[in-house]
């Protein structure tokens, strides 16, 4: 019996990192899946992954902060599938790892972000919870961030972007009392993925890759699995009384405040 048997699963910002760890995972577990990029190259990978693991994807491509392509793959869901049980909101931009000052930003930097950051999890919210509303139950997970609970985790637009996303995920849930209806929200810290690589491949180009995550407990830094981990607990009947909330993944980093370590 696999975690996510009989659900149907939207997944988007699926076609590296993240959003692949966890189609793959959730097609594992049972689910048959709508996986959602605009690479379309990267969807095809990752649907190759399902299939590889006799699991059952549908590909989307398309912008998730397009208000026409969420009703298109939310209803193409529905006719293929019948339902959506869960949908996992998890495409995101990082607006640059070194973007410019606060006070030179432009408007336009501010308004790409957001867009994807968080105006498609809302879009997400909007358009499929109100098929499992019909149900009386579902599960909707955000990926938000670390640095929507602190600062200087990423840039301005980003960290006030997955500060949203928190926020969306508390309001949401509360907007749908009664309807068996659940929003979460996931705040990785440093994983590698196609947003961080350039980071993570300057240090090794540079021979400080042990140094990568030093600033959490675990002292590295997290993969995707174990955030699709997360968004599978999130996802699955296990979490029926989990709502509303934003769960730091991210080796013990938002735990603490920062130090000098001593020299060892």
């Amino acid at each position: 019996m696999g975690r996510l048997d009989g659900k149907v699963a939207i997944v988007t910002g699926a076609a590296s990192g993240i959003g692949r760890a966890s189609s793959v995972l959730f097609a594992r577990e049972g689910a048959r899946l709508v996986v959602v990029d605009r690479d379309a190259d990267g969807l095809s990978e990752t649907a190759k992954a399902i299939q590889e693991g006799n699991g059952t994807a549908l590909l989307f491509a398309g912008d998730v902060a397009d208000e026409n392509n969420v009703k298109a793959f939310v209803r193409r869901a529905i006719e293929t599938f019948g339902a959506v049980d869960v949908v996992y909101a998890n495409a995101g931009i990082s607006g640059g790892l070194t973007p410019p000052p606060l006070l030179q930003q432009t408007t336009e930097d501010w308004l790409r972000v957001l867009k994807v950051n968080l105006l498609g999890p809302f879009l997400a919210i909007k358009h499929a919870a109100p098929h499992m509303v019909q149900k009386g139950r579902g599960s909707i997970v955000l990926t938000a961030s670390v640095a929507g609970l602190r600062a200087n985790a990423g840039g301005a637009p980003y960290s006030a972007s997955k500060a949203g996303v928190i926020s969306l995920a508390q309001t949401a849930a509360n907007s749908l009392l009664g309807t068996g209806v659940r929003v979460n929200a996931i705040c990785p810290g440093l994983i590698e993925t196609g947003m961080t690589r350039e980071l993570f491949e300057a240090a090794r180009q540079r021979g400080t890759d042990r140094k990568i995550g030093q600033l959490n407990p675990l002292q590295r830094a997290g993969a995707p699995a174990e955030i699709a981990a997360m968004a599978l607990f999130l996802a699955s009947d296990e979490s029926s009384y989990v709502n509303g909330q934003a769960f730091p993944v991210d080796g013990g980093l938002s735990s603490t405040l920062p130090f000098t370590r001593p020299i060892r």
